[in-house]
């Protein structure tokens, strides 16, 4: 079984459990605080709005039913989703969809391997 990382996100007052490759989780947290830096400069509209990249883990039991694990590829995918659905074509949106899509690609890859284990 392939070891796995938790990065914990939080939007307001809402924790996001995101599942990760141990190898990709500080990719994502990096990503995560570069989009939060970046974020403020787009000028489109509809601009997701972000969680924050607070903490990650080896383990994690969830104490609380109404909270899940998120898987890594899913979250990645929907943050794709959400970014290139903005009417923007100037940086740092360019920038960052590339950065995004890059772990997307990683993951997936990731994951298909799994898959042939």
């Amino acid at each position: 079984m392939a070891l796995m990382r938790y990065v914990i996100l939080q939007r307001e007052q809402n924790l996001i459990f995101v599942e990760m490759p141990r190898e990709y989780a500080y990719q994502l947290s990096a990503l995560n605080l570069r989009l939060n830096k970046e974020v403020g400069k787009l000028t489109a509209d509809n601009i997701p709005v972000l969680p924050l990249a607070v903490a990650e883990c080896e383990e994690l039991d969830l104490l609380q039913e109404s909270l899940a694990v998120r898987s890594g590829l899913e979250y990645v995918q929907e943050l794709e989703s959400s970014f290139s659905s903005l009417k923007e074509e100037n940086y740092p949106l360019i920038s960052l969809l590339t950065e995004i899509r890059a772990l997307l690609a990683q993951l997936e890859q990731w994951y298909e391997e799994e898959q042939l284990h």
